[in-house]
């Protein structure tokens, strides 16, 4: 120590930086239920613990990935009525239960009719004046609004003075795919968490633990959800779409060696069918995404391992650049699909770019 020189430290902070480390080691993620995503359960039962609960949350991240069970869980942690601990939903009182259910007279949940459709201004009102009343039965009324990036221009506006204005009562929890769709407005007026892609072996494993799949069910699941726990169990409780996928990937093989004719007569048909359509150009993406990687000898985990030959095979005949561009026309088809251009028409000019065996 220098003589003549004093040194003060302040006591306080590192007190709070310890109790914070003590709470965030002894809170358990498992209670929650959730695959993955860890830290978010982490973070929030702190805030319970601690008594900062927010007024308003945007989860983000790909559909599937865990969103709106992330946020029941969090609405089951807020009213639980008897908590192990604060944080710690015990899912059996009557209040964790029917938030499970999505019954709860104290849970609202608001969304549009159906996924890609729109979410309008009158939802949001009735919503507004839902909160303007004080809870039933619960110590917080929950107001989830999923998939928030389908709202129009007059919701969000809407939803604004409630986000200004909120209840010591109310916590809104909205989901989104990216908080780049939302107003800024709202996305400011919001804790955001960030959801991201679980790990794969992680996904693998917890199928195998939890709802008792068998390994290679699990890995190939694991595998074509590249990382979305949801998507994953949503494949295992509906065989009917692994066999969908299975046929637009044999249809996809079939038509890199059919004629032009073939190929439009395709393209019509399913041009008829714009919900189907959608999906079988993201699954046809995923397949060359996979050719790209192995093309580029990249050690990321290709998404259909159980076309992982067609996928060799597809990378020696077409290789690297072929590979890149047929990602890229995908892409610009469902870009152009976005905007309302014709579902026919698009769907003939990506048969026209598509590469020939």
């Amino acid at each position: 120590m220098i003589a003549g020189t004093h040194y003060s430290i302040r006591v306080e902070p590192i007190q709070n930086w310890l109790s914070s480390l003590i709470l965030w080691a002894k809170i358990n993620p498992m209670s929650w239920d959730m695959l993955g995503h860890e830290w978010a359960v982490r973070l929030l039962c702190g805030q319970i613990e601690s008594e900062r609960v927010r007024h308003a949350y945007l989860f983000t991240g790909p559909q599937g990935l865990g969103r709106r069970t992330l946020a029941i869980r969090f609405a089951k942690a807020l009213n639980c009525e008897q908590p192990p601990c604060p944080g710690e939903p015990c899912g059996e009182c009557r209040s964790c239960v029917q938030v499970e259910r999505m019954q709860h007279p104290d849970l609202i949940i608001v969304q549009s009719e159906q996924r890609g459709g729109t979410l309008k201004v009158d939802q949001v009102r009735t919503l507004q004046r839902s909160l303007a009343l004080s809870p039933y039965e619960a110590r917080y009324k929950v107001a989830l609004l999923l998939r928030f990036e389908e709202a129009n221009q007059n919701a969000a506006n809407a939803l604004l003075k409630t986000l200004e204005e909120p209840s010591p009562q109310v916590v809104l929890i909205l989901t989104a795919e990216n908080e780049e769709l939302l107003l800024p407005t709202i996305v400011s007026r919001c804790e955001v968490l960030r959801l991201r892609p679980v790990p794969i072996e992680q996904v693998n494993g917890g199928l195998q633990d939890r709802w008792g799949l068998p390994g290679e069910q699990a890995e190939l699941l694991a595998h074509i959800s590249n990382g979305r726990p949801g998507y994953a169990i949503n494949l295992h409780q509906n065989p009917p779409q692994l066999e969908e996928r299975q046929r637009w990937l044999d249809d996809h093989y079939d038509l890199l060696s059919s004629s032009r004719v073939e190929r439009f007569v395709y393209a019509e048909t399913l041009a008829k069918m714009r919900k189907e359509l959608l999906n079988v150009l993201m699954v046809w993406l995923s397949l060359w995404r996979d050719v790209l990687l192995y093309s580029s000898g990249a050690t990321i985990p290709v998404v259909n391992i159980d076309r992982l030959a067609e996928i060799e095979q597809l990378a020696s005949l077409f290789g690297l650049n072929t590979a890149h561009r047929s990602v890229a026309d995908i892409e610009r088809t469902l870009e152009l699909l976005d905007r309302n251009i014709n579902p026919r028409l698009a769907m003939e000019v990506l048969m026209l770019d598509f590469p020939k065996t």
